[in-house]
């Protein structure tokens, strides 16, 4: 088969990492988590799309909640169970979630299955966005170039 050129690729293609801007405290939770950045891959800077594969007992982030940004998750493969403030929910391959700029919701997705799961992450990059996290001390703001910075919830550094 010819390769594909860009615009159109191969998933398998992108390169997978496990490389998060967590604090040190916080990166060991997320290091079972790969990524492959779909969306940088094409050249996309107005949102992100990720192909997000989490190893069993792996979450996809902690539970966060985003002030400015939308974030939607479509489950491609495998099962996860889906954590948010109203509690637990299993979702399966074809299912799907999306959370509104600055609905409250924090979230998360923890496979607790034997098998990989794969899932289709879309969330626009608003710049100035905050990152609640309710049940670790962190907080993160971005700036105009949307990188975040974390701190603790009462806006001292992580040591």
């Amino acid at each position: 088969m010819r390769k594909l050129r860009l615009p159109a690729f191969d998933p398998a293609d992108v390169a997978e990492s496990n490389a998060t801007t967590y604090p040190a405290v916080f990166r060991a939770d997320n290091s079972r988590r790969w990524n492959r950045r779909l969306g940088d891959h094409a050249g996309i800077g107005n949102f992100g799309v990720n192909l997000t594969r989490l190893v069993p007992g792996a979450q996809s982030s902690a539970r966060h909640a985003h002030a400015r940004q939308d974030e939607f998750i479509w489950v491609v493969s495998g099962e996860v169970v889906l954590e948010t403030n109203e509690g637990a929910q299993t979702l399966r391959a074809g299912m799907c979630a999306g959370f509104p700029a600055g609905c409250g919701n924090a979230h998360r997705f923890v496979n607790r299955s034997g098998e990989d799961a794969t899932l289709l992450v879309v969330g626009d990059r608003t710049p100035f966005d905050e990152i609640d996290y309710p049940d670790i001390d962190n907080h993160a703001k971005a700036g105009a170039d949307g990188r975040y910075v974390f701190t603790r919830k009462d806006g001292s550094p992580h040591d």
